[in-house]
């Protein structure tokens, strides 16, 4: 989809930007992150939420307000990042949202969630929408990515737009 070359401290990076929709190969690996970083019970059955994780995903490939992108570096997954449909209980008339943005923690502060903002909002531009939405808990983060502030939600997480 894109590719990205750069060098740091001697290391070669090839980056790549897919549609896990069109590399499948990933989608284990990126339900279980999903798993480990934003599942609330984590006592429940493992194996079995990121089964139902990974039907959800390809469920939602049908979705035009769905989409999620890869990060690969030579074969490795580096980081993902989402289109929702729906991710607020409080808006729910707003549409589409920005979410799941994740860089594993070894490729942290190297700038790929840049690279991932990007992709994503390039991506939803392609497929027509001219704002989306995104809901956070970080403060002073995604307003360096063009997000604004809209207000805060009762849940207490900020929300926040893009305009594209």
């Amino acid at each position: 989809m894109c590719a990205f070359e750069r060098s740091e401290k001697g290391m070669e990076f090839n980056m790549e930007i897919y549609n896990l929709q069109d590399k499948l190969e990933y989608l284990d690996e990126v339900a279980k992150l999903e798993y480990e970083e934003w599942a609330s019970n984590k006592e429940e059955n493992r194996q079995t939420r990121i089964e139902r994780k990974k039907e959800k995903i390809c469920n939602m490939f049908l979705d035009r307000s769905f989409c999620k992108l890869i990060l690969v570096n030579n074969k490795e997954l580096i980081g993902f990042i989402s289109l929702f449909p729906k991710d607020c209980e409080e808006e729910k008339d707003l549409t589409p949202w920005y979410a799941t943005m994740y860089v594993k923690k070894k490729y942290r502060n190297h700038g790929y969630s840049r690279l991932l903002n990007e992709a994503i909002l390039s991506e939803a531009k392609n497929r027509g929408f001219k704002e989306i939405y995104l809901k956070t808990n970080l403060k002073n983060y995604y307003e360096k990515f063009g997000a604004i502030f809209i207000k805060q939600l009762k849940s207490n997480e900020n929300l926040y737009r893009f305009e594209l």
